[in-house]
């Protein structure tokens, strides 16, 4: 696995991939490896006119369909637009946002990267036929999983903590489905990858000083988008180990070529795990 790159990436001809969140940054470039394989993308993003343009200049069979995770009517409307899928990458997210909320109430950073992406796996994974690839982040090591106030309504809020909360959500989702798939028997896998530090748009939205210091540090220290996306696009078309989490190589997995991580205790903890599922089937309604 030492330096993998696209290059080393298997055919995809035959194969459907939904890439959420590919109208720009790792999403747009993970899209556009994939296509360049032979994949046919489904770009489901909720700024279907940027996604348009990222989709034409794709050489490969593409479509645009609207999807908004921070919608779960619009999650829904998706969902049941999709008869067959082989892979799901659930890529989209939003980073280090002011307090804002969702269609349906949740705190955005928790509804966008996780709930939506919760609500749209499990309304999918019957039609679903080889993966789900979930990218969480290194930010999880600072996130805490608060079952009782997931959607700050009862406490200060703080963006990094925020954000930290639902990567970490996302890390133990993928844990958690590979666990219930495998129990299941099913042929399905999850696994989880993370970018390291790419320099995208991701990170100029934090709508204070933060923004300035951010495009320094892509400018600077930040790896390529085209190279933060090898760790998902390993995990979306390598030999991989079900349930494992993929991350670059380079100090710190700031930077480098995809390679197997660890993850914090939190991610593992099963019993938390078992709550966190149960209390996301609830909000999002799939009881």
């Amino acid at each position: 696995m030492s330096k993998w790159t696209t290059a080393n990436m298997p055919d995809q001809t035959g194969r459907t991939i939904i890439v959420t969140g590919a109208n720009s940054g790792l999403g747009a470039a993970t899209a556009r490896a994939l296509s360049g394989a032979g994949a046919r993308v489904i770009l489901a993003c909720r700024d279907v006119a940027k996604a348009e343009q990222v989709a034409a200049g794709l050489p490969g069979e593409t479509e645009v369909r609207a999807l908004d995770l921070a919608n779960l009517e619009s999650v829904r409307a998706f969902a049941d637009s999709v008869e067959r899928v082989d892979v799901l990458v659930n890529n989209a997210g939003v980073m280090a946002l002011p307090l804002r909320r969702t269609t349906d109430g949740f705190e955005m950073q928790f509804g966008t990267n996780y709930l939506g992406h919760f609500a749209l796996t499990n309304l999918l994974l019957d039609r679903i036929t080889d993966r789900v690839v979930t990218v969480s982040s290194n930010a999880h090591r600072i996130g805490k999983i608060n079952l009782d106030d997931p959607n700050w309504e009862q406490r200060r809020y703080d963006r990094w903590l925020a954000y930290g909360q639902s990567k970490l959500a996302d890390l133990i989702f993928a844990y958690e489905l590979q666990r219930r798939l495998a129990g299941e028997g099913s042929a399905v896998v999850s696994v989880a990858a993370h970018p390291g530090y790419a320099a995208t748009e991701l990170m100029s939205h934090t709508e204070s000083i933060q923004d300035w210091f951010m495009a320094l540090g892509n400018r600077t220290l930040a790896q390529s988008a085209e190279q933060g996306a090898l760790p998902t696009l390993f995990a979306a078309t390598a030999d991989i180990e079900p349930g494992a989490f993929y991350g670059p190589d380079g100090l710190f997995e700031l930077r480098g070529y995809p390679k197997r991580v660890t993850s914090s205790a939190a991610s593992r903890d099963q019993r938390l795990a078992g709550a966190l599922w149960e209390l996301s089937e609830k909000l999002c309604g799939l009881l």
